[in-house]
């Protein structure tokens, strides 16, 4: 992968220096308490002061229609998610949860090795949680937000709907995925500590799974006849809540007395299920974040990154929130699904493209001014080209546009305070 060169490493000082602070949480939480506020709002009030001098606003109020779009796809998707991820946890019961071993995962192996080959030091590093789901986001967010100081090419609007769009397709790939086969999770325990869940399966299961579990010659029939044919009337029968318009989602979600009657309030606390969930969503929000950092800015602070990212993953196995599988199917999903979304906003090409567009129009005008020997007029007219992607210096920014960049100022540090409070926890 090719590290494109950058202005300044200013993003990349700022980037690290925010991750380092906020490992002061587990270092000295006391300076950690004093330095964050003082860091969030230092960088808050430098992004405020450059909105005047920012020249690109017509580009992001073109932007604005696709960034609303994507982050709408990006909530359904993850609202599709959240009612699959309650679907897979629930479907089979608490008891097949419990009595359900790990699968043999040869990545938390390997990593157990290393624990006794590597100094003890290195392993210290290894297991530290320097870095989590809420830093990615901080991550991008702050280099969206560099377009301010044309760190990055605009329209930054452009750039937070390519990485909405991207994180909505590769959360329905992700929920489909983990749905179309129920795998037992990493940490046996999780369903029994977390949630309140009916212990016999769903009639669905007791019908077309139960009988034909464990039983070889049940399954040998099953496959000889391809049809469920154990008799399953009597099914153990589930509470069902009044839950009006959605009452379809009850056989999915299978709520229990305990825990309200809102179907909202009950996803809500779906989290990352108790299922090992095919891909790592964690570990794919990482790879996108670098994936944008790498192609918009570049430079040794997206090295650094990768190895955040390569950290997360070793972690996310050593941990056993994952297997090694989610981990490294999420890297590429990551990366080709990125790749495959460039028609949204791109580094490449841009302004090279537009000037030559622009060349084009006006080569018979250049061709006759040359022949006729007029250097003014070849003058003005590649004047008029290097300029014709900039807006205007000596026109401000309409009332219009000013309301517009005032209210993404606003809504787009409502959405990080918003982003940071609800990831916080990873």
């Amino acid at each position: 992968m090719r590290w494109p060169a950058v202005k300044s490493g200013g993003l990349g000082v700022v980037a690290m220096t925010y991750v380092a602070v906020d490992y002061l949480r587990i270092l000295s939480p006391t300076w950690h308490e004093r330095l964050q506020p003082v860091l969030w709002s230092l960088l808050a009030l430098v992004a405020v002061t450059r909105v005047p001098f920012y020249r690109h606003w017509s580009a992001e109020f073109r932007a604005a229609i696709p960034f609303l779009a994507s982050m709408i796809f990006m909530l359904s998707a993850l609202l599709f998610e959240a009612c699959t991820v309650r679907f897979v946890t629930v479907v089979l019961g608490l008891n097949w949860h419990n009595g359900r071993p790990p699968l043999p995962d040869t990545g938390q192996w390997l990593l157990l090795a290393l624990n006794e080959k590597l100094p003890e030091a290195v392993v210290e590093i290894l297991r530290a949680h320097i870095i989590g789901l809420h830093h990615y986001l901080m991550l991008f967010i702050m280099l969206a937000f560099s377009v301010l100081f044309e760190s990055v090419k605009a329209p930054g609007l452009g750039l937070g709907a390519r990485y909405m769009f991207t994180m909505a397709v590769g959360r329905l790939l992700r929920a489909i995925t983990f749905a179309s086969t129920i795998l037992p999770s990493a940490r046996p325990w999780c369903a029994s500590s977390r949630y309140s869940i009916p212990g016999h399966p769903h009639r669905w299961a007791q019908k077309y799974y139960v009988p034909y579990a464990s039983d070889a010659n049940a399954i040998r029939q099953v496959i000889e006849r391809d049809i469920a044919y154990v008799d399953t009337v009597n099914y153990t029968a589930d509470y069902r809540p009044d839950w009006g318009s959605m009452s379809f989602l009850i056989d999915f979600l299978r709520p229990n007395t305990s825990e309200g009657s809102s179907w909202y309030s009950l996803l809500k606390k779906a989290g990352g299920g108790c299922n090992d969930l095919v891909y790592s969503g964690h570990m794919f929000v990482a790879v996108l974040t670098a994936m944008a950092w790498t192609e918009a800015y570049g430079g040794f602070s997206s090295v650094l990154i990768w190895l955040l990212v390569m950290h997360s993953a070793q972690r996310e196995v050593r941990e056993r929130h994952h297997y090694s599988v989610d981990c490294v199917v999420a890297i590429y999903v990551g990366i080709l699904l990125w790749k495959m979304t460039g028609f949204i906003w791109s580094a490449k090409g841009g302004t090279g493209d537009s000037r030559l567009t622009k060349l084009g129009k006006i080569q018979g005008r250049l061709l006759q001014a040359a022949k006729d020997s007029d250097m003014d007029e070849v003058r003005e007219l590649l004047k008029d080209v290097e300029l014709g992607n900039q807006e205007s210096p000596k026109q401000g920014p309409s009332k219009v546009m000013w309301l517009f960049a005032s209210g993404t100022i606003f809504f787009s540090l409502t959405i990080v305070i918003l982003a940071f409070t609800w990831t916080s926890d990873g």
